[in-house]
C-alpha cells in the first residue's frame, strides 16, 4: 500500500499527457472562429504542441536522470501548467501557438519522467508490471476523457475551457509530488552533453516538423526536403558525438541491450500502425456518422474499454507467457482487429456494430501499450532508465508522426465535386484502405519481431529471455 498513492499521481502524470492527444482536437472549429486562424493556420494548433513534444522527449528523459526525477516531474506538471493557463487566456494567433508550444515543452519533460518514476520505484517482475499496467489505462483513460471533456467543456463554457482544465490538475500534481514521491536526493555526477542535445533535439524536432507537414507542403517541396536533409544531418552530427561523449545524452550502449532493440522496434511499429487507428475512427464518427463534439466523446467510451481490457489483459499474460510472446500476440490481435474493423466500416452502419468489431484492436492495442514499454526498460540500470524512457517515448511520437502522414496519404481518395452519400460513401474507402495498410505493417512487423526474437535467443541467454525459457 505504500506505494498505492505515488502510483495514482503517477497515473495522473499519464493521464495529462494523454489528454491533449484529444481535448484539443474537439475545440479546434471554435479556436479558429474566436482568436482569428485561418484555414490552413489552424493546423498549428495541434502543431505547436507536436513538434517540441516529440523534438525534446530525448533530452526531458536525460534530465530526468541527472537533475533528478522528482524535480523533473514537478517541473513538467508545473511548466504545462502555465502554458495552458496562458493557452486559454490567448487572444491571438501568435499568443496561441507560442503557449502550444511552451505546452509540448512541458510534456516532454513531464512524460519520460512519469515513465522513470514507474520504472525505477518497481522492481522488475509482477510489481513492475502490475504499475505499467496503471500508467497505462491511466493513459487510455485521457484519450477517451479527452474527447468527452472537449465537447462537454466547449460546449458548456467555450474553447479556453479546454486548457484552464489543466490548471488546476497540474497544481495538484505537483504540489502531491513532494508529499508522496521519494526525494531525488544529490545530482548525479556529470554535467550535460550540450553538443548531444543540441543536435539531437533540433534532429529530431526537425524531422518531427516535416513528418507532421508532408502531407500539408508537398513531400517533394523544397520545405520538406530540406527539412529531410536538415533532420538527417543533425542526426548524424548527434550519434558522431554520443559515440565519443563521456557524458551522452544517449549512452549508445544501451542500444546493444536486445530488450531495448526489441521494445523500441516494437514501439515504433506501434506507432506507425495502432496508435494512428483512433485518428481514423474520429473521421469516421465525424464525417460519415455525422456525430458532433458531444455524442464522439461519447464513442470513444467503447474503444478505450476494449483497450483498458487489453491492459489489465496484458498483466495476467505475462507471467504465463512471458513477456516476449506477449509482445507478438498482441502485436498479431491488434492487427487482426484492424482488419476487421477497416472491413466493417460503411455509410450505413450503426455504432453498436461498429463497437462490436472494434474490440480486437482495443485489445491488441491495450495489451502491446504496457508490454512494449515493459521490455524496453529490462535489464536497464535505474540511473538510466530516464534516457530509456526518453527515447521509448521519442521512438513511440516519431512512428506515430510517420505513420499518420503515410496512412492519411492512403486515405486520401478523391472526392472533389462530391456531397452527400457519395462523398460519405468515398470517405469510407479511403479510410478502409488507410486501416488495411496499417493491418498488413502490423502484421509484417509482428512476424519481423518474432524473428528477431528468436535470432537474438540463440546465443547464452541472461535476463528475461533466459527466464522465459
Amino acid at each position: 500500500m505504500r506505494y498505492a498513492f505515488p502510483l495514482v499521481l503517477l497515473g495522473l502524470g499519464s493521464l495529462i499527457t494523454a489528454l491533449d492527444f484529444t481535448v484539443v482536437y474537439v475545440a479546434l472549429p471554435w479556436i479558429a472562429r474566436d482568436v482569428g486562424f485561418s484555414p490552413y493556420a489552424l493546423q498549428w494548433v495541434v502543431s505547436a504542441y507536436a513538434v517540441p513534444f516529440g523534438g525534446f522527449l530525448l533530452l526531458g528523459g536525460r534530465l530526468s536522470d541527472l537533475v533528478g526525477r522528482r524535480r523533473m516531474f514537478v517541473c513538467g506538471m508545473l511548466l504545462y501548467g502555465v502554458a495552458s493557463l496562458l493557452g486559454g487566456l490567448a487572444t491571438s494567433p501568435g499568443l496561441l501557438i507560442c503557449a502550444r508550444a511552451l505546452q509540448g515543452i512541458g510534456g516532454a519533460v513531464l512524460m519520460p519522467a512519469t515513465l522513470s518514476l514507474v520504472v525505477t520505484m518497481f522492481d522488475e517482475g509482477p510489481a513492475r508490471n502490475r504499475a505499467m499496467t496503471v500508467w497505462a489505462v491511466c493513459g487510455a483513460a485521457g484519450l477517451s476523457l479527452g474527447a468527452l471533456l472537449g465537447g462537454v467543456l466547449t460546449s458548456a463554457f467555450g474553447w479556453e475551457a479546454v486548457f484552464f482544465v489543466n490548471v488546476p490538475l497540474t497544481v495538484a500534481g505537483a504540489a502531491a509530488a513532494f508529499a508522496v514521491l521519494t526525494p531525488d536526493g544529490a545530482r548525479r555526477p556529470g554535467g550535460l552533453d550540450l553538443p548531444g542535445a543540441l543536435t539531437g533535439t533540433v534532429g529530431i524536432t526537425v524531422l518531427v516538423l516535416a513528418i507532421a507537414h508532408g502531407a500539408d507542403w508537398g513531400w517533394a517541396s523544397p520545405g520538406v526536403l530540406g527539412s529531410f536533409a536538415a533532420g538527417a544531418a543533425s542526426l548524424a552530427g548527434f550519434f558522431a558525438i554520443e559515440a565519443r561523449s563521456r557524458n551522452p545524452l544517449l549512452p549508445l550502449r544501451l542500444l546493444a541491450n536486445r530488450h531495448t532493440s526489441v521494445g523500441a522496434g516494437a514501439i515504433l511499429l506501434y506507432g506507425l500502425t495502432l496508435q494512428c487507428v483512433p485518428y481514423f475512427l474520429t473521421l469516421h464518427f465525424q464525417d460519415v456518422l455525422g456525430y458532433d463534439a458531444l455524442r464522439l466523446g461519447l464513442a470513444f467510451l467503447g474503444p478505450t474499454l476494449a483497450i483498458t481490457v487489453g491492459n489489465l489483459a496484458a498483466e495476467r499474460l505475462i507471467p504465463r507467457l512471458g513477456t516476449y510472446r506477449t509482445l507478438v500476440l498482441s502485436l498479431v490481435v491488434g492487427a487482426a482487429g484492424t482488419a476487421v474493423l477497416a472491413a466493417s466500416l460503411s455509410v450505413s452502419g450503426s455504432y453498436l456494430g461498429l463497437l462490436a468489431r472494434v474490440v480486437g484492436f482495443g485489445l491488441g492495442a491495450g495489451l502491446s501499450f504496457a508490454t512494449m514499454f515493459i521490455v524496453a526498460s529490462t535489464g536497464v540500470a535505474p540511473h538510466e532508465q530516464g534516457a530509456v524512457s526518453g527515447l521509448s517515448s521519442t521512438v513511440l511520437q516519431a512512428g506515430a508522426g510517420a505513420g499518420l502522414a503515410i496512412l492519411v496519404v492512403v486515405a486520401g481518395h478523391d472526392t472533389a465535386g462530391l456531397t452527400g452519400e457519395a462523398l460519405r460513401a468515398a470517405t469510407v474507402d479511403g479510410l478502409r484502405s488507410a486501416l488495411f495498410v496499417a493491418a498488413a505493417v502490423a502484421a509484417t512487423g509482428s512476424v519481423a519481431v518474432l524473428a528477431f526474437i528468436r535470432e537474438h535467443r540463440k546465443p547464452a541467454l541472461t535476463g528475461l529471455a533466459a527466464a522465459e525459457e
